[in-house]
């Protein structure tokens, strides 16, 4: 069959090329025309122009009457004779000091154009870069405004520029948070507000809301967190993670290019407990 696949194409084409060739054929011979009988018998009788002798000179006799017309023209002037000067071999000793200064000369530059590559590349990699959304710090507004949207949502706000999780901080439980969390997390939860990365940490699974028990409650495998990320239950090995806080002309900044391990097990500054039924299971304390 394979056989077939490429002896089929090769004999069409070249019936395509006969064919083409043939065409041109007979377009030239029809192109050419015949004489006519009067016209034959008129030249009848006639020398052809290869009988006739041209009374003209050949090309070989135009070209050698220029060159002795050149010849012996009285414009040329013959060159006069001069002495051959005498070759003096280069010093070997300059030579060798320009060799050396041109080997000198590349290794430096050849030095300077790789430390200023490296310096380059040590400052693009030092740069901070230009990157929005997540990875960058992501304002997400004023304080004010968020509470009242965390309200609204029935406590749970989701962000999803920053992967983040917004939720209220009680106020009451500040004094126990100050010796839990560090400052870049405080930051957030002394102005009544905490930002919490949407990953388990357990193995990945984006943590949803629960709006019956008022927790987070992870349908992978269980695990429970209340509402500021804290551990509840399940096999999470430690509470929710957050993000590094700032706050800034009453606007909060969530550097979602840090990310911090959330607090281990047993911590529990809010004291909340589920507030309802909860959405994957019994919790256990």
């Amino acid at each position: 069959m394979w056989i077939l696949a490429i002896v089929i194409p090769v004999i069409i084409v070249l019936a395509i090329v006969m064919f083409v060739a043939a065409g041109r054929r007979r377009d030239t011979e029809s192109a050419t025309g015949y004489l006519a009988r009067e016209t034959r018998a008129r030249d009848t009788g006639r020398a052809s122009v290869s009988e006739v002798e041209l009374d003209m000179p050949s090309g070989k006799d135009v070209e050698r009457a220029a060159v002795l017309a050149r010849r012996d023209s009285a414009d040329l002037v013959k060159a006069q004779t001069a002495p051959v000067a005498e070759w003096t071999p280069p010093d070997a000793e300059t030579v060798g000091v320009e060799r050396r200064k041109f080997l000198n000369r590349s290794i430096v530059g050849f030095t300077g154009l790789s430390t200023g590559m490296f310096g380059a590349a040590v400052v693009g990699f030092l740069w901070p870069p230009f990157i929005t959304g997540f990875g960058a710090d992501v304002n997400m507004g004023p304080i004010a405004d968020l509470l009242s949207q965390v309200s609204d949502s029935n406590g749970f706000l989701y962000k999803p520029e920053a992967r983040a999780w917004i939720t209220a901080y009680p106020p009451g439980a500040k004094e126990k948070a100050r010796s839990v969390y560090s400052g870049a997390e405080l930051a957030g939860m002394e102005e009544g507000v905490i930002a919490l990365f949407q990953k388990c940490p357990h193995l990945g699974c984006r943590v949803p809301e629960c709006l019956t028990s008022q927790w987070f409650e992870c349908p992978c495998h269980g695990s429970q967190y209340n509402r500021v990320g804290e551990k509840r239950g399940g096999p999470a090995p430690r509470g929710m993670d957050r993000f590094a806080m700032e706050v800034k002309d009453g606007s909060l900044i969530v550097k979602t290019g840090t990310v911090i391990q959330g607090p281990p097990i047993g911590v529990n500054t809010t004291g909340q407990e589920a507030e309802g039924p909860n959405c994957v299971g019994q919790a256990s304390h």
